[in-house]
């Protein structure tokens, strides 16, 4: 599919009648923008606007985000899940600063270069920030540009990826990158959407291939998700109460390269089967990542004094605000009575 001014015309008609009005939106602060397409990855709008406007209010430049630890910046991401995002905020914005290029780089390779951005964020924040002509490939967009051609090719594999990439750079208004991948995204988040999009009534329908065919239903496709393994994390909630003072319990860090890196939650163990029969109160949770289902108990304790467990910190229930916790633990606390 070549470019063309009906695509234009009709797509950016819709959009002006049909845009949300989001806080990122309609600026170029390419800071800004660069935070919202980082909280944006696996996340919805409806989620992730409160996230962006704590973030904007506490780290309004990237200098701000570079001083900050690491750990606080994990608190303000807390609950948003696939933290590696948040950990690449912060180094990417520390690389900013170390390199002179404040208050934020300028073309579209010192971009890319940036931990955790890749070709779709970088050709988001080039076009969106400065108008220059990259595509920008989110989800939406992948499921346009498979109707419109009515191309069954996973998107989601890299022949997929380069040959969307491909058709997109086709399409794109070389003049105008900012309104069009502005308008396709926002049209594929609002009108071409995965379950039972309006066909007779879209702007679109003249050109698209997939209503043609009869194969909207169809499309996209995405290649065949891995089976998810099964993991059972036995999670140990210590609480020590005496007279006069707070009750405390222990918590300790995630290292190394698993789930929640660098994360505070309860004393773990984690075994290779399921659990056992048991008369401890505890709270059962089931909590699904991309490639992992866990299967999670927290048995609680009262105890009169804490146990010595190396590695954990002493803290009280009212402290664990001030600790970047896991989304499980933090269900784990609200199903418990424990949380604030």
């Amino acid at each position: 599919m070549k470019r063309s001014e009906n695509l234009y015309n009709q797509l950016y008609r819709w959009y002006d009648q049909n845009k949300r009005v989001l806080p990122w939106r309609e600026i170029e602060d390419a800071y800004r923008i660069w935070l919202s397409e980082i909280i944006l990855q696996q996340t919805r709008v409806e989620q992730g606007l409160p996230y962006y406007l704590r973030f904007v209010e506490r780290f309004p430049d990237v200098e701000t985000l570079a001083k900050a630890s690491e750990d606080e910046v994990l608190r303000y991401w807390q609950g948003l899940g696939y933290y590696s995002r948040a950990r690449n905020l912060h180094k990417a914005a520390q690389q900013i600063v170390a390199n002179g290029q404040m208050p934020f780089p300028t073309d579209y390779q010192a971009i890319r270069a940036l931990p955790g951005i890749g070709d779709y964020t970088a050709g988001a924040i080039a076009a969106f920030a400065y108008n220059l002509p990259y595509p920008a490939l989110d989800g939406n967009v992948y499921r346009v540009l498979s109707r419109l051609t009515n191309c069954a090719i996973a998107f989601d594999t890299t022949a997929g990826k380069k040959h969307f990439h491909k058709v997109a750079e086709e399409l794109l208004d070389q003049e105008n990158a900012r309104l069009f991948d502005s308008a396709i995204m926002e049209f594929g988040a609002l009108w071409c959407v995965p379950q039972s999009p309006d066909c007779d009534a879209c702007p679109l329908e003249a050109i698209c291939q997939a209503k043609a065919h009869q194969t909207v239903d169809l499309l996209p496709v995405r290649k065949p998700r891995p089976q998810l393994k099964d993991r059972y994390l036995n999670y140990s909630i210590y609480l020590c109460k005496k007279d006069g003072e707070e009750v405390t319990t222990l918590i300790q860090q995630r290292q190394g390269n698993d789930i929640w890196k660098h994360l505070w939650e309860f004393v773990l163990r984690e075994t290779e089967t399921e659990f056992e029969p048991t008369t401890v109160p505890h709270v059962d949770l089931t909590h699904i990542l991309s490639h992992q289902r866990l299967h999670a108990r927290y048995n609680i304790y009262k105890v009169s004094e804490l146990p010595n467990v190396e590695g954990t910190k002493k803290v009280t229930l009212n402290e664990l605000d001030d600790y970047a916790l896991s989304r499980l633990t933090l269900r784990a606390l609200e199903k418990s009575g424990l949380g604030n």
